[in-house]
């Protein structure tokens, strides 16, 4: 697969505050407790894709993701680690790294995407194709438990969230339009252009972009240095080349091109010949042909090009670690349902407890479950369907169910901890009650405290006071 690899590892997003911070940036984020970006490097290797490009924003964000890349990969993957400046943006990244792109196609991949999807049949969808981008779509996510399953029982029932709106003609595999990040009840808004081209469209909200595309370099680069002002791939440059696929101001993909005779613009017979036998053999024409072939008849230059998508099928596992809710339904799942994406092999008991880790009497740590190098447990306690990461300090007598607790947490004596996440460095106090919090992120010494995730409120808690902080009600 002779494409040229750019993962975006980002840097310190502000979606992921304050889970993130200049000493862990995005992509060193753990993902059961393994540095996200670890699943899209091996997930490159399994597609012998070995020779990379990691763009990562910020100097120090940098050096910290390149000094762990090189200790943990250095005799596998050559990666060449790329500091650009902070929010240039998914766009303003690869403008800044495009004199190190020199292949016909690039793939770009975004540094939080965890997935199984076989990398080969989207580049092989991009080349069958000549298309100047193919984008891969997968089932979109829902997220969030409802409110009326307590987290102390099954799974909750999650609820679906923001939706792209996905334009596919009838033979689903170009795409036509797109609305990304657009809500279910707002208006929707066709090209009126694209609609006697296509002639049907099927509009779909269950798939999301998974910021995994194949570029054709020349025009991603062309695009990039015209539209200066672009800032992300997924809301500018990718709705740019959908809108403009009928009208390329790009490239001709290999059509047959008007000839000049004296000052006006006539097609070649020849050329109109070829272009309707390939009309007449293809057993399911696109509208690309069937549009170049009616721009014949008139003195119009119709120029197009073509924007690909590859479907993942629904058995597949693809989500992005774009958010705090996601961090922790991908925790859940890689030591779950996508449990053959986590790297490690699990015990009989269908659970991961390192050889370092200490467990109290009558302690038990059911399926679905993983505990870090270090962490010690008391007597009595139960984790169901968790993560706990290393060096951890938990009392006896402690539940944690459908949570997540990062690494260097202390957890008192009668705890309880329900579908929340834990921050590093957390200090619980004995008889702490934590539930369905998205975050706690410093020490407290309350007894109670519940939060209404569908508020999407991040709890800061210290010494006996508390603070509301993000979107507050």
């Amino acid at each position: 697969m002779d494409f040229q690899v750019v993962v975006l590892g980002g840097g310190v997003s502000k979606k992921l505050l304050p889970l993130v911070s200049q000493e862990l940036p995005n992509a060193l984020l753990p993902v059961a407790n393994r540095p996200v970006i670890s699943y899209v490097l091996e997930y490159l290797e399994l597609s012998n894709l070995k020779d990379l490009i990691v763009v990562i924003e910020g100097e120090e964000a940098a050096l910290r993701v390149g000094a762990w890349i090189s200790g943990a990969y250095a005799d596998r993957l050559h990666v060449e680690v790329a500091a650009v400046p902070e929010d240039v943006g998914t766009a303003g990244a690869i403008r800044a790294i495009s004199h190190h792109l020199t292949a016909k196609d690039i793939l770009v991949v975004s540094g939080d995407l965890v997935t199984d999807v076989p990398l080969g049949a989207v580049a092989a969808t991009h080349r069958r194709h000549d298309a100047v981008v193919t984008a891969m779509l997968c089932s979109a996510p829902v997220s969030g438990p409802s409110e009326s399953v307590s987290s102390g029982g099954k799974d909750k029932t999650k609820k679906p969230g923001r939706y792209d709106l996905i334009g596919l003609d009838p033979t689903k595999q170009f795409l036509v339009h797109i609305a990304t990040g657009a809500e279910v009840e707002k208006d929707l808004r066709i090209q009126k252009s694209i609609l006697p081209a296509v002639g049907q469209i099927e509009i779909r909200a269950d798939l999301m972009d998974a910021h995994l595309y194949a570029f054709k370099r020349s025009v991603l680069q062309e695009v990039l240095d015209q539209k200066s002002a672009f800032h992300s791939l997924k809301h500018d440059v990718l709705p740019y080349l959908v809108r403009s696929q009928l009208k390329s101001e790009v490239l001709f993909n290999g059509m047959p091109q008007v000839e000049e005779n004296g000052t006006e613009k006539v097609i070649s017979q020849s050329n109109q010949q070829m272009l309707s036998q390939i009309l007449a053999n293809a057993s399911e024409p696109t509208f690309h042909l069937r549009h170049a072939l009616g721009s014949y008849s008139s003195t119009s230059d119709r120029k197009t090009h073509k924007c690909c998508v590859y479907i993942a099928g629904s058995s597949k596992y693809c989500a992005r670690l774009n958010s705090i809710q996601a961090y922790n339904d991908i925790n859940r799942d890689v030591i779950g349902e996508a449990s053959h994406l986590s790297g490690y092999s699990f015990s009989a008991q269908n659970n991961i407890i390192h050889p370092s880790a200490e467990l109290g009497a009558k302690t038990t740590v059911g399926p679905h479950c993983m505990l870090g190098e270090g962490s010690q447990m008391g007597d009595k306690c139960s984790v169901k369907r968790s993560v706990i990461g290393r060096h951890c300090r938990i009392g006896a007598n402690v539940k944690v169910v459908n949570s997540v607790v990062m690494n260097h947490v202390s957890i008192g004596d009668c705890c309880s901890i329900q579908g929340s996440v834990i921050c590093s460095n957390v200090q619980l106090q004995e008889r702490a009650v934590v539930k369905d919090c998205q975050l706690i992120c410093f020490s407290f010494f309350l007894t109670i405290f519940s939060c209404n995730l569908n508020r999407n409120v991040t709890l800061l808690v210290l010494a006996g006071w508390s603070r509301l902080c993000g979107h507050c009600w």
